[in-house]
Parts: C-alpha cells; sequence; structure tokens
C-alpha cells in the first residue's frame, strides 16, 4: 500500500513601504514503505525550505517608503507639480486653504507657522488629515461657519461667498 507525503512550506518577508513578497512550495509525493516517515518528512522539509528560501532571495520590485503617498497624475494633460511647489493635500483643501487666505486677508507666513507649530511640518507637505485639522483651526479662527452646526469629520463644510462648498 502507498503512502501520501503532501508537504507545503512558505514564507512571508516584510519589506520597506508596508510591502511584502511571499513565496510557497507545495509537493505530494508517495511512500513505498513506512519504515523511515520521519526521515523522509525531514529530508523533504529541508528541500523545500531550501527552495524556497533560493528563490525568495529575488524580490523583485520593492517600493520607495512613500510609494502610493503622492497625488495620481491630473487626467486633464497638465503636468504634475514637483519640487517645492507640490502640495501632499488634495486639490479640493489647496484649494480651500489659498481661498481662506484670500478671503481673510491672512498672512502666508502666520499659517506656515500654525502648521509648523501644530504639525512639525509646513502647510505644503501636510498629508490630508493634517490639513484637514489646519482647514478647521483656520475655519474656527477666521470665520466660515460650517453649515448645520459642527458635523465635520475630518474636514470642513465650508461656505464661501457664492453659497456652495468649497470642500
Amino acid at each position: 500500500m502507498a503512502i501520501k507525503l503532501i508537504a507545503n512550506y512558505s514564507k512571508r518577508l516584510g519589506l520597506p513601504g508596508y510591502s511584502s513578497h511571499q513565496f510557497s512550495v507545495s509537493v505530494e509525493t508517495e511512500l513505498v514503505t513506512t519504515d523511515d516517515v520521519a526521515g523522509e518528512s525531514q529530508r523533504l522539509y529541508q528541500r523545500l525550505q531550501s527552495t524556497v528560501d533560493e528563490q525568495i532571495l529575488h524580490t523583485g520590485f520593492v517600493p520607495p517608503a512613500d510609494y502610493g503617498m503622492e497625488s495620481p497624475q491630473p487626467n486633464d494633460g497638465s503636468p504634475r507639480e514637483t519640487g517645492e511647489a507640490s502640495w501632499k493635500c488634495s486639490g479640493k483643501q489647496k484649494d480651500l486653504i489659498l481661498k481662506l487666505v484670500a478671503e481673510h486677508n491672512l498672512d502666508k507666513a502666520d499659517v506656515e507657522a500654525l502648521a509648523i507649530e501644530r504639525f512639525g511640518k509646513g502647510v505644503k507637505i501636510l498629508n490630508k488629515v493634517e490639513t484637514s485639522g489646519l482647514i478647521d483651526e483656520l475655519l474656527d479662527t477666521h470665520g466660515g461657519k460650517p453649515q448645520g452646526g459642527s458635523n465635520r469629520r475630518n474636514g470642513s463644510v465650508y461656505q464661501g461667498a457664492n453659497g456652495r462648498k468649497a470642500a
């Protein structure tokens, strides 16, 4: 009577940027005798382990630490902002901050100082959640009451001069 020995070996490695890769090998074999099942299992395990270890050394694409954090390329064909001029928040958030600065005659240096005080970095490099907090503080300090009371959730409902939501 033939005995089936089924073995699986899998390994997952963490990579930078919350990435990982995994490789797995499975094999099924028949044993003619049950004399040395433990020894055959050990031999098979070692073989699978060495095969997986050899293959997993080749990581392929490893994303940089900020992979996926950049704003997507605009669909209108316009070039994406680069370098110092790029903002990490959404376009709507950027527009709202600029609108608040213009409408309330805010000093850009004061807004920049507020961002650094609150988040340890300048306005243009705040992420979306941090930018939302900055916008909330600007609205609380300089006007622009939310519509329908305080039902903001990580964002602001700002009524501009035309009565429409700006973000």
